[in-house]
């Protein structure tokens, strides 16, 4: 069947993704490991149903043609760009005094205009210049381990501290390097973590549905994958309201197999995220899925669901967050890198940014200290490898 194994919501946040971030459909399809024709397919289903078309020229009323009026916007919209990532880069040399803001200009040199960077700055450019000829006076460092430390920070979506980097650097580099080091250097490229937030958690367990045994009874442990699979509903804030998330996690990787969005906590909520988890991953029999008593996972809909793909029943004792301290964590997680760090002023841009996040960043690249800090992916790929190998 086609597009069996991505529903609507899967294909949709992607082909959002590439349409309003401007993302490579060869870069999109190799991180999600689809085939690129497949997602030239779903741009095309998706253009058609929403009736998206090249517009046709047209004179506005400053005597431009809307190509050239385009043209320009686009041109002052890459400028406020490059300014604002100016500002998002630089925020750590900001009240720095001068010679350590000439050091990132140089450094970022190939990335912006001098011209733009000082402005942003708030320095001369021909006292710039002069630092250049005067031979560059900064503190001599490792350049190249203070361009790997950013890269990791960077790429951690500035969440990692000192433990993190120390790991990032062995696992993907070999390198030894010590916490202190890692901190001092931080402190001097201005790489300041982001602060974490407490975490409350909300379930509304007063209603008269059946409720199912636990039977994972805080067994969070998964020899296979597909085997123990948890799932939760957050709530995200945002400017038009409340936006709610279902999630679904393998735990054999902690992998987030499936997830949906909505504006309500209707039963279609859950249903859906563990339907995309059914698609993607086609588990076995038997495969024991752990919720807590919320009302949506105690229907009849969803149970139905669950006897339809041969899916057994689990949940949490009332009021004990812990017997799903796994899908407690990943919202925890999630709030505490994306969404305290972020105003959504829509839900469609709460939805694009949490889609990615999901699928680009945390099941592929953040490690994860129960995994030996590697990516939920990474680790699910390596155990494939380990397991070919022995059976060869």
């Amino acid at each position: 069947m086609r597009n069996s194994k991505f529903n609507r919501e899967f294909r949709d946040s992607t082909v959002q993704l590439i349409l309003n971030n401007n993302e490579s459909v060869s870069k999109v399809a190799g991180d999600l490991d689809i085939n690129p024709k497949t997602l030239y397919n779903w741009i095309n289903s998706y253009k058609k149903e929403h009736n998206i078309a090249t517009q046709s020229i047209k004179t506005s009323h400053f005597g431009e043609t809307l190509d050239e009026e385009n043209k320009r916007l686009r041109r002052e919209n890459k400028l406020l760009k490059q300014e604002r990532d100016i500002l998002k880069k630089a925020t750590g040399v900001l009240c720095q005094r001068n010679s350590i803001k000439y050091a990132w200009m140089q450094k970022h040199q190939q990335s912006f205009s001098v011209k733009q960077m000082c402005m942003v700055l708030k320095v001369d450019k021909s006292s710039y210049y002069h630092w250049i000829k005067a031979g560059r006076i900064i503190k001599k460092e490792d350049t190249q381990l203070n361009n790997l430390i950013e890269a990791i920070f960077v790429q951690g979506r500035k969440n990692y501290g000192t433990r993190r980097i120390q790991d990032k650097l062995k696992e993907l580099y070999g390198l030894l390097v010590s916490r202190k080091r890692i901190s001092n250097i931080m402190k001097t490229l201005g790489l300041i973590v982001k602060m974490k937030r407490r975490y409350k958690n909300t379930t509304d367990s007063n209603h008269n549905l059946p409720i199912a045994p636990n039977l994972l009874n805080r067994d969070f442990y998964a020899s296979a994958p597909d085997t123990k699979y948890v799932g939760d509903i957050t709530y995200i804030s945002t400017g038009e309201g409340w936006l709610y998330l279902a999630t679904v996690i393998d735990l054999y990787s902690r992998k987030v197999v499936g997830w949906s969005m909505d504006d309500t906590m209707k039963v279609s909520l859950v249903n859906n995220a563990l339907n995309m988890a059914i698609q993607h991953r086609n588990p076995p029999q038997g495969l024991l899925w752990h919720t807590d008593r919320g009302s949506q996972y105690a229907s009849y809909s969803h149970k139905d669901l669950l006897k339809n793909n041969g899916i057994t029943a689990s949940m949490s004792r009332k009021g004990n967050c812990w017997d799903n301290a796994v899908a407690e964590s990943f919202f925890k997680t999630l709030k505490s890198d994306l969404v305290y760090q972020t105003y959504f002023y829509t839900k469609n841009q709460a939805k694009r940014e949490i889609f990615e996040y999901i699928e680009f960043y945390y099941n592929r690249v953040r490690s994860h200290s129960y995994l030996g800090n590697v990516s939920p992916s990474k680790f699910e790929e390596m155990n494939l490898v380990l397991q070919m190998e022995t059976a060869a």
